[in-house]
């Protein structure tokens, strides 16, 4: 029985709906099970993080040919008694703070009301300090009352005292057991995994290989996998090394200034820190409060809050960068983001371990082909290369963004290298749009004209001579991660020649002719070239063959001495063989470049040519740069020419085998 045309054209129109829906139920499901499941799934978290950071450990005991079993107790050991040392002093040195703060309570009231007195005529800071100062009353325990006379009196009343009934053994092992069962528990728990994950790593990896590719591709599988816990290891090892020497260094500093407790303050500035973004504010906080209130001046609090000032963007902005990179490969927003979610689903241990988390879900998003979603959702790369990037904003109609963005590039590289390795990448996709027929004629010369506009602004760039690089303010990060991908600029990028360093026959107003094949985007590509070559001495003409065949023909034709032929979309070869006869015949002695933007086949660019007889055969403007300053100067004025490019490498191989 046949199906329905209707009811499967339905079906089809309505399956990204379904698929919709099926994946914000999966997300909303996987969000419950993470709430719910927080008792057991934090030990578990925890204790992979963890892992991550003794494996280098263990692996220097094995080394030593300590058994593996007894170089993962050794290393736990010592780790899990460093944790419970540390907690130990943090509950010690928080309950001495605890005892000391009463001493500090007359110069708190003296700083209180001298701010109640300097804020008088604003509303809003006096507010704030009525705030602190019931807060501050709030917290002290009431003074005793006075007694006088006789009990039962006025002045002495009788004290009343209601006892609640006796409680039974449970209520009282709930009562104060409780408390201190649960987090028991919970390091019992991330102890006994801990270990297991590190007895049974290579067990654990070859089933996560099993998962994420199978058999297919068992190599590149496991090269993801270790590259991943390699990465996340040193990141980790990094992270914390760095941690514990920011808390030792506000420790010390505290311990210098004469701030209480320096002991207690630096731990938790070492483990706050690792919080994103406002970390370090919080942990400067607590001291700050407590400076005010020991000093009676404010001395104290400006050391306190220089020395937060100064570390933190050193260990930010210096250190961090030399340990791991600028970044931990997060987008900022996917550190917020992340940062809220964990905090909703895990509370405060969220917030500590969102960092962590969403690195090792952009791992796994760039090392498993299925979560590669993950890796564009949260991580700090372009979701988008340069050139779609640049394609796109012209199918938008909105050049100002591609022109911000060639002005970053410009930082770094020069015209011709941005034009190359963007723009021309970007026109070849409007190419295989138009040539798919997804972009009409009215679309085609919207695109074209923004493209036009984007050249003509790039174009009032001064030439960088020979390389700007390390000079200035550098590109964006986004930027600066699209370069990654960019070649390095050519020597001939920062030549620019004179009257006098050009041959005889080149010295006239116009010696070149760039001559279109057809079409907006060729006619960008030509605008291009010709750009280019006059930004290095050389100007030009610009033709398009609709102009030619029309009867139009070059100013002063007898000064020419190149024509340059551009070609973005494929065109038979008789065509192109027959309009470089047609230049050779009109204008004897010229010199041809023909130029296929971007084709990187060496078969099909042999066989052009063959069968055009260009003297030049260029792919990209680099090339057609060198070949044309290789070819258009004085042979007495030459200093170091460059090497003249008529065809890409693999083609003068193939041309030589």
């Amino acid at each position: 029985m046949s199906e329905d045309p209707v009811t499967a054209q339905r079906l089809r129109e309505g399956l990204p709906v379904i698929v919709a829906l099926a994946s914000l139920l999966l997300v909303v499901a996987t969000m419950a099970a993470l709430y719910l499941g927080r008792d057991i799934l934090v030990p578990v978290t925890l204790a992979i993080l963890l892992s991550f950071v003794l494996v280098p450990a263990v692996r220097m005991l094995r080394r030593l040919h300590v058994p593996r079993a007894a170089a993962v107790l050794l290393v736990v050991v010592i780790v899990f008694g460093a944790l419970f040392g540390i907690g130990s002093l943090i509950a010690s040195e928080a309950s001495q703070l605890a005892a000391d703060l009463p001493r500090y309570t007359q110069t708190m009231r003296t700083k209180i009301k001298d701010l109640r007195g300097a804020t008088a005529g604003s509303g809003s800071l006096s507010r704030i300090v009525d705030m602190v100062q019931d807060l501050s009353a709030t917290l002290q325990p009431p003074p005793a009352a006075e007694m006088r006379g006789e009990r039962g009196s006025a002045t002495h009343p009788l004290t009343v005292e209601i006892t609640p009934a006796r409680a039974s053994v449970i209520d009282t092992l709930q009562t104060f057991a409780g408390p201190v069962l649960h987090p028991l528990a919970t390091t019992g728990l991330i102890l006994i995994f801990t270990v297991f994950i590190l007895l049974q790593r290579e067990d654990l990896r070859n089933r996560a290989i099993r998962l994420a590719g199978g058999s297919e591709d068992l190599r590149r599988t496991t090269a993801a996998i270790d590259d991943a816990t390699s990465r996340l290891s040193r990141f980790f090892l990094a992270q914390l090394a760095l941690n514990i020497a920011f808390g030792l260094v506000i420790g010390f500093g505290l311990w210098l200034i004469g701030v209480p407790s320096p002991t207690l303050f630096g731990v938790l500035a070492a483990i706050l820190r690792f919080v994103p973004y406002i970390g370090a504010a919080i942990s400067a906080l607590l001291p700050l409060i407590l400076a005010a209130a020991v000093d009676p001046g404010w001395s104290m609090v400006i050391a306190t809050a220089a020395l937060f000032l100064v570390v933190e963007p050193i260990c930010g902005h210096v250190i961090e960068p030399l340990l791991y990179g600028h970044s931990t490969g997060l987008s900022p927003i996917a550190v917020i983001l992340a940062a809220t979610i964990w905090t909703f689903l895990w509370g405060p241990i969220g917030l500590v371990l969102a960092t962590p988390l969403t690195v090792c879900l952009v791992v796994l998003g760039r090392h498993v082909e299925r979560l590669w979603y993950l890796d564009v959702l949260l991580g700090d790369q372009p979701a988008l290369s340069p050139p779609e990037i640049f394609y796109q904003r012209m199918l938008a109609g909105d050049p100002a963004e591609a022109i911000d963005q060639g002005w970053q590039f410009l930082k770094a590289r020069a015209l011709v290298t941005y034009y190359d390795e963007v723009a021309l990448a970007g026109l070849l996709l409007a190419q295989e749009d138009m040539s798919r027929g997804t972009l009409d004629r009215e679309r085609q010369e919207e695109v074209g004209a923004a493209i036009r506009t984007v050249v003509d602004r790039l174009g009032t760039a001064p030439v960088a001579r020979r390389s700007r690089r390390g000079s200035g303010r550098g590109p964006d990060t986004e930027t600066a991660a699209a370069l990654a991908a960019i070649g390095p600029d050519r020597d001939v990028a920062g030549i620019v020649l004179t009257r006098e360093d050009l041959a005889p026959h080149w010295r006239s107003e116009t010696p070149v002719l760039c001559v279109s094949s057809r079409g907006p985007f060729d006619e960008a590509a030509t605008l291009m070239l010709s750009q280019i070559l006059a930004r290095h001495g050389l100007a030009s003409q610009i033709l398009s063959m609709a102009a030619i065949r029309a009867g139009e023909r070059p100013s002063n034709p007898e000064g020419l001495a190149l024509i340059c032929f551009s070609y973005l979309e494929p065109v038979s070869l008789s065509q192109i063989r027959f309009t470089v006869r047609q230049a050779r015949a009109a204008v004897p002695g010229v010199r041809i470049l023909v130029g296929f933007w971007r084709e990187r086949d060496p078969a099909t660019l042999e066989r052009l040519r063959r069968a055009t007889s260009a003297d030049f055969l260029v792919t990209s403007l680099n090339e057609a740069l060198s070949a044309v300053l290789g070819t258009c100067r004085e042979p007495t004025r030459r200093v170091a020419p460059p090497s003249p490019a008529p065809l890409p490498g693999p083609v003068r191989k193939a041309a030589t085998a």
